[in-house]
């Protein structure tokens, strides 16, 4: 595996490999709804195949991205329950978003 040499923290090179750099790459530009059929496909085919940075970005990105999708917010703070407890309090605040985003399309 490549690697690339990035600027640390406080100067220290930090070495990313290349294929990580380009997935980071091909995810920032993705389209959401590529993004998250992705992500349905890949969480359903082995729930445990992406790393959990990698699922945190997608999801991250995702939010942001659409910030009114119920569906995703549920599914992105169900995720981040399964990693926690660290991520505990924003996956609570993603599930409660998502619950009154559902309520309000009845």
């Amino acid at each position: 595996m490549s690697q690339v040499s990035t600027g640390g923290v406080n100067g220290g090179a930090v070495e990313i490999p290349v294929e990580v750099r380009r997935f980071i790459e091909r995810l920032t530009f993705a389209d959401p709804e590529d993004v998250w059929q992705s992500l349905q496909e890949s969480l359903a085919e082995d729930w445990m195949a992406l790393p959990v940075w990698a699922r945190n970005l997608a999801f991250r990105l995702l939010c942001l991205q659409r910030p009114d999708a119920a569906e995703i917010l549920g599914q992105a703070g169900s995720d981040l329950l399964s990693f926690g407890p660290d991520w505990d309090d924003f996956a609570e605040e993603l599930l409660a978003r998502s619950q009154e985003l559902k309520k309000k399309e009845v």
